[in-house]
């Protein structure tokens, strides 16, 4: 039995996602394959469009065997927290024998010497790096030019195609999940996938049927970013129905189905939907209060805390704060925390101890439920079925960690029932989903 392991958002599941699960099981020769899936907060640090256990449901209807959750402290983290959490899971429940990713440049050797590169930097990039950001770049602007200085020695065409590499979103997160294994000393063996189609960021739907290049005889529908299909859907009222449906061409069918029958029923979620709460917060904290959150220097604190008018939108609002040297995806994953009570102290408590206490599961496919019992006879970590019965599997610091995961829950299920009036069952009443 070969298990291949995927680390998702699936915001939302889309075709070029069931493309993902069919080549990592193909060029792995997995019998079964694990998903480790963000909840209803992502990495962008934002809500996800669509509900977890309708995203879960997606993935099983698609070819995953097994949903994990990555633990919201994870899941709205930077691309090293949200690496390592993930990939800790996939290497403690002791039965995963591939990691498959995708990424822009499909290179395995290259994203394998940039991974080393970054684990063994020189004396001096440290203090380069902060000497770049002091001059008001941004963190991932500063990297990249510090590590372009401790390239100087290297032939000029392979320093360009290295640093290339380090300026695309999937590569990025590719080298920071190498990263991970290499420090977990993981027996977990790395495969990627090279992105096609859509770029990450693409903001507009394809509308043409792609083949697959490596393999002429797996013809592709129509595979878009997430990035484009969500601002599809979240098109002005008067173009709305329109936009929703060409989206539907980018999707698996069952998801269609799924899209068309809840669209302003259970979805869609947008960041503006938490933008009351977070103004509550704000008022609320003082600046020293605020600093404790993760990624909440005492400097943006104390922005938050002169903010002039918080009655704005939450996209004025938080290009209010922004500053040269910081990214808006990194401003949104701070107030996010902030929104979600996710502290550093905490998430530095979880990383001194092994990163993850638990591996949570949302859902699980019929054919695959005997397969649950070789992980827990494998994994090191307790697996969670029930909210429940959590705490007499978990620590304290376990505990603390699934509290913020299901309070993480609670606040987007009570959005849902603010904007449509539709009341989604809680964590506690919301079992594993069984396909």
């Amino acid at each position: 039995m070969k298990v291949v392991g995927l680390i998702t958002e699936y915001n939302p599941f889309h075709n070029g996602h069931k493309y993902h699960i069919e080549q990592a099981k193909r060029i792995t020769g997995a019998d079964f394959c694990i998903a480790v899936m963000s909840g209803d907060f992502v990495q962008r640090g934002a809500p996800a469009l669509i509900d977890k256990y309708s995203r879960t449901k997606m993935a099983l209807q698609n070819g995953v065997d097994l949903v994990l959750e990555l633990p919201v402290c994870y899941a709205t983290g930077s691309a090293e927290f949200f690496a390592h959490g993930a990939v800790s899971i996939l290497d403690k429940i002791g039965v995963v024998d591939a990691l498959c990713f995708g990424s822009e440049c499909g290179d395995l050797s290259l994203l394998s010497s940039a991974a080393h590169f970054l684990l063994n930097t020189p004396a001096s990039f440290d203090q380069t790096l902060q000497d770049y950001i002091k001059e008001g770049l941004t963190y991932p602007a500063a990297r990249l030019k510090a590590i372009a200085a401790s390239l100087e020695d290297m032939d000029k065409a392979e320093k360009q195609t290295l640093l290339s590499t380090l300026t695309e979103p999937n590569n990025i997160l590719g080298i920071e999940y190498l990263k991970a294994l290499i420090n977990l000393s993981s027996g977990i063996e790395p495969f990627t996938i090279q992105r096609i189609a859509a770029h990450y960021h693409e903001k507009e739907l394809t509308s043409v049927i792609d083949t697959n290049p490596h393999d002429t005889e797996l013809l592709n529908p129509v595979i878009s970013s997430a990035t484009a299909i969500r601002n599809s859907i979240h098109r002005k009222k008067d173009t709305e129905e329109a936009s929703a449906e060409d989206a539907l061409q980018s999707v698996p069918e069952d998801v269609a189905q799924f899209m068309k029958a809840n669209y302003q029923t259970t979805y869609p979620i947008i960041d503006e939907d938490f933008a009351s709460i977070l103004r509550y917060k704000l008022r609320m904290e003082e600046s020293k209060d605020l600093a404790a959150y993760l990624d909440i220097t005492p400097d943006l604190a104390e922005r938050l805390k002169n903010l002039k008018d918080y009655n704005c939108s939450l996209a004025s609002l938080l290009q209010d704060i922004k500053t040269k040297n910081m990214t808006l995806t990194r401003i949104n994953r701070a107030v996010l925390h902030i929104l979600l009570n996710i502290k550093t102290d905490q998430v530095v408590d979880y990383r001194r101890n092994g990163w993850t206490p638990y591996a949570r599961i949302l859902g699980v496919r019929k054919e695959a439920t005997h397969f649950l019992r070789t992980i827990e006879r494998r994994s090191s970590i307790p697996l969670i079925k029930k909210v429940a019965k959590a705490e007499q599997q978990l620590d304290a610091l376990g505990i603390q960690m699934l509290s913020s995961d299901i309070f993480a829950a609670d606040i987007y299920n009570q959005i849902i029932y603010e904007k449509f009036g539709t009341k989604l069952p809680n964590e506690y009443q919301q079992g594993i989903c069984i396909l």
